[in-house]
C-alpha cells in the first residue's frame, strides 16, 4: 500500500492515521521527511515497526525528544548525521586555500536545527578546524529575500558559504548574491544541490557548487534485491524516465531492501518479531552498509557519506555532473577530482 503525503506536514498526520488506525499496516516504511514525526510517534504508541530514511539522524531523533542512547519503542531509521556532513564539507574546504571565513544560513526546520546544532552540526566541525563562522542564523522556509544575509557575509569578506538551504531558496541567494558583487571562493551547501535541476536553474552560473554526496551512480555497491550495481540502477532510471538520475534514487531503493529483510529474518505478523530483525540488521545494500545491530546510536544505523562538486559535463545529455572530490569519510568510495575554486572556473 502507498500514501502520498506530497511533503505536507499536515497531510503527513492524515496519513499516519490512515496507515496506523485504519489499515493495521504491520511495517510501515517512510521516505520523505515531513512524514516521519507523524507516522512514527503514532506507530511507536500502536507498537507498529516502522523503517525512515532521507533525514540526517540528528533531525530525526532529537525533535522527537529521544537521545542516542534512548531511541525510540518501534522506529528505526538509516541515513548519515549532520556532523559526517561537516567532516565532509570541511574535507573539501582543507584542499584549497582561502581566507578560512564561512557565511552560514540555516532553514528553521528540524534539518535545519541539526546542521546548526552547535555541538553536532556545522558550527563544532568549523570551529574545531580553525575557520570562523559568520552565522546569518536561521530562516524561515518561505523567506525570498536575503539581501540582509549576502551583505553580512560580503561585509566580512567570506570566503566560503555553507548552511542548508532549499534549491529555490539558492537560486534566489545566488542571483541577489550576484546583484550585490558578492563573489564567495566555495559554495558548500546541504540539500541546495540535491537534484540536478537545481544546479540546472543557475545556468553557467551553477559550475562549481558543491554539496554532501549520499549517492552517485560512482558508488561502488549493488542492490540485495537485484544485483544491480548503483551505476546500473541509475543507467536504468535514465533509460526509464528520460531524465537525470538522483540521488534519493539509492535510498529509495535501499529502503525496500531493508524493509524486505526485516520481513524475511521475522514473523512479520508479531511486531516484536519484526522490530527484534530491524535491530539485528546488518546488510550490504544500493548506498552501502546499513548496520542496526550494536549501532552506538539507538535504532539508527549511519550510512556513508562523501563530498561532491557539480561541474560542467564533457558531453552527453547532461549540463552538469556531480563529481566526487572528498572521501575522506568513506574511502572505499573513488574519488573523481579535485573541489575547484569558483574563481578558477571563470
Amino acid at each position: 500500500m502507498f500514501k502520498d503525503n506530497q511533503s505536507d506536514p499536515n497531510r503527513s498526520s492524515v496519513i499516519a492515521s490512515e496507515l496506523v488506525l485504519r489499515e493495521k499496516c504491520d511495517l510501515i516504511l517512510i521516505e520523505d521527511g515531513d512524514a516521519q514525526p507523524p507516522v512514527q510517534e503514532l506507530a511507536d504508541a500502536r507498537g507498529i515497526p516502522t523503517i525512515s530514511t532521507m533525514v540526517p539522524w540528528q533531525g530525526w531523533m532529537f525533535p522527537r525528544k529521544s537521545t542516542p542512547d534512548k531511541g525510540f519503542p518501534y522506529s528505526y531509521h538509516f541515513f548519515w548525521g549532520a556532523d559526517d556532513v561537516a567532516k565532509n564539507f570541511l574535507g573539501m574546504w582543507q584542499s584549497v586555500e582561502t581566507n578560512k571565513k564561512v557565511g552560514t544560513l540555516y532553514i528553521d526546520n528540524p534539518p535545519g536545527q541539526a546542521f546548526s546544532d552547535p555541538k553536532l552540526g556545522l558550527p563544532a566541525g568549523i570551529s574545531a578546524a580553525g575557520y570562523q563562522e559568520f552565522s546569518a542564523g536561521k530562516f524561515q522556509i518561505a523567506t525570498d529575500d536575503f539581501t540582509n544575509q549576502i551583505a553580512l557575509f560580503k561585509n566580512n569578506g567570506v570566503d566560503i558559504v555553507s548552511g542548508f538551504t532549499f534549491s529555490n531558496h539558492w537560486v534566489t541567494l545566488w542571483n541577489q548574491a550576484a546583484q550585490a558583487g558578492f563573489k564567495p571562493q566555495i559554495c558548500t551547501v546541504a540539500a541546495a544541490f540535491l537534484f540536478p535541476a537545481a544546479v540546472n536553474a543557475l545556468g553557467d552560473r551553477g559550475d562549481g557548487m558543491s554539496t554532501e554526496v549520499w549517492w552517485t551512480p560512482a558508488y561502488p555497491f549493488k542492490s540485495s534485491l537485484t544485483g544491480q550495481s548503483a551505476g546500473e540502477l541509475a543507467a536504468e532510471w535514465e533509460k526509464t524516465t528520460g531524465k537525470q538520475w538522483t540521488q534519493p534514487i539509492g535510498y529509495a531503493h535501499a529502503l525496500w531492501e531493508v524493509g524486505l529483510a526485516a520481513l524475511q529474518n521475522s514473523d512479520p505478523k508479531d511486531k516484536n518479531s519484526l522490530r527484534d530483525a530491524i535491530a539485528g540488521l546488518d546488510m550490504e545494500t544500493v548506498v552501502g552498509r546499513v548496520k542496526f545491530k550494536d549501532s552506538p546510536i539507538k535504532n539508527v544505523a549511519v550510512t556513508s557519506l562523501s563530498g561532491g562538486q557539480w561541474r560542467k559535463a564533457k558531453g552527453g545529455k547532461s549540463k552538469y555532473e556531480l563529481l566526487i572530490v572528498h572521501n575522506g569519510t568513506a574511502p572505499f568510495i573513488p574519488k573523481q577530482a579535485d573541489l575547484q575554486l569558483l574563481s578558477k572556473l571563470v
